[in-house]
């Protein structure tokens, strides 16, 4: 089986071209991706009051922390896919396929297993305040009951991406989230459900997008077709996913701890605040979203091209993936600064109070987003190369390192205990970041370079 000519926009032809035609579909699915939780949000703003979009957002940093690291491994069969279609080796991506999917659906079951058992007491550890609590408690256990279809989805559409097709998804999105904004209609207007209503509703449109990304695999004719009758646990492919996404999977984990004790401090202000800065966040998860599918383009092209050995064409792939992220990152965090007041607007309609910290969020937070694109492009570059536990170190250091020690000095000093000074550590966290696995990545693709240059012992005079 010879996989599709799809991939070889990733290992020939103009860059620039290719590589802005392959993102923009992961730009707009994963744009869709985040309206399950616009949708959520405006929702239970619109019928139900800004305590229950505290309670929805209040949940995000934690059930980040615990997926996160489950997610990752979906990199590595990615990275592993991306690999094995460079190097021509089709059993390779056979085996990954079929490996994946079943990794997957274990991570998904061990999920639900965590987060409905250990919800209630994940939020107080958190400092979530008594009024927000029990409905934040009951969408995170509804949420992670139906996390299996969330695995199964992220898993199956890495292995897409890997192989060149970034239209499936979205299109599989586009239906998954007109069921999600229908549902969400009928659970909370109709049946009066609050927050557990619009919980349901995004399990069951991630259902819907799960049995889709199964069905458009099996369809597949080339080496990523998925047989049912095939699904095991290959050892080499296996080892490899995980050796390449664990690390992934443990540096996303380790930013939501950093991002759990920003928002416990921000509980420490009040609903009213939380309210804000729940809605603010949400509008940046669409330039955040914008940023990253430039991290996952740099995977799969630097992926692909270190597979086929063509390393002339890696560090093009880094160089443009880096200017269009910087173009649209200021692009868009511009533009939802100046139409903040309106778009924070959507979400909370009871507290000019909540729309001003939303505001001070955004300021801080929206225009400077670039620099994050940055850092991931470049981590999404050292992954590419097969290099796993440098970036997580780096990351981990720099990003985590940097806001929990400003949490716990800086932020303690009582001229900076302001909710300003905390979105400040995101900023320097990424510079730093940013700057040290830029270095690392020129390190470690001299390395690989001259490995490759060096004469065999069969050539020896």
């Amino acid at each position: 089986m010879a996989v599709k000519n799809n991939s070889q926009q990733m290992l020939e032809g103009p860059l620039l071209k290719n590589i802005i035609l392959y993102t923009i579909p992961i730009i707009l699915t994963s744009i869709l991706q985040l309206l399950f939780n616009a949708a959520d949000l405006v929702v239970v703003g619109r019928f139900c009051g800004s305590i229950s979009v505290a309670a929805v957002g209040a949940t995000g940093s934690i059930t980040s922390l615990i997926v996160n690291l489950f997610i990752g491994l979906s990199v590595g069969a990615g990275v592993t896919v991306a690999h094995g279609i460079g190097s021509r080796e089709d059993e390779t991506v056979h085996r990954t396929v079929h490996t994946a999917l079943p990794m997957s659906i274990v991570c998904g079951l061990a999920l639900t297993v965590l987060g409905v058992s250990m919800s209630e007491t994940l939020l107080r550890w958190m400092g979530t305040p008594e009024d927000v609590l029990p409905l934040s408690a009951v969408y995170m256990k509804i949420y992670f009951a139906g996390i299996t279809f969330a695995m199964i989805y992220n898993f199956c559409a890495s292995i897409l991406r890997a192989v060149g097709d970034t239209k499936s998804p979205l299109t599989f999105l586009t239906i998954s989230g007109v069921v999600n904004v229908v549902l969400n209609l009928i659970f909370v207007t109709q049946l009066h459900m609050n927050v557990a209503g619009v919980a349901l509703a995004t399990t069951i449109s991630q259902g819907v997008s799960a049995v889709a990304v199964i069905i458009v695999l099996m369809r597949r004719t080339d080496a990523a077709r998925l047989m049912l009758n095939k699904l095991r646990f290959y050892g080499p492919q296996m080892q490899k996913i995980i050796r390449i996404g664990l690390p992934a999977g443990i540096q996303s984990s380790l930013f939501s701890i950093s991002n759990v004790l920003i928002q416990s401090s921000v509980n420490s202000f009040g609903s009213v605040l939380m309210s804000g800065n729940s809605a603010s966040q949400n509008i940046e998860g669409f330039v955040y979203v914008s940023l990253n599918a430039f991290h996952q383009t740099a995977v799969n092209f630097i992926g692909q091209n270190v597979g086929a050995l063509k390393f002339d064409r890696v560090k093009k792939v880094l160089k443009i993936c880096l200017a269009c992220v910087t173009v649209t990152g200021l692009t868009l965090g511009l533009t939802l600064y100046a139409c903040g007041e309106t778009l924070l607007g959507i979400y909370i309609t009871d507290s000019a109070e909540a729309i001003e910290w939303g505001m001070v969020r955004l300021g801080c937070i929206a225009i400077p987003y670039f620099v994050c694109g940055l850092m991931d492009v470049t981590t999404g570059a050292l992954r590419g190369m097969g290099a796993s536990v440098a970036p997580m170190i780096i990351s981990v250091l720099g990003v985590c390192g940097v806001r929990i020690g400003w949490i716990y000095t800086i932020f303690q000093i009582p001229a900076f205990h302001t909710p300003q000074s905390l979105y400040l550590s995101y900023i320097f966290s990424w510079a730093l970041t940013f700057l040290i696995e830029l270095y690392a990545f020129h390190k470690i693709f001299a390395q690989q370079t001259s490995m490759l240059s060096r004469p065999r012992a069969a050539d020896a005079p």
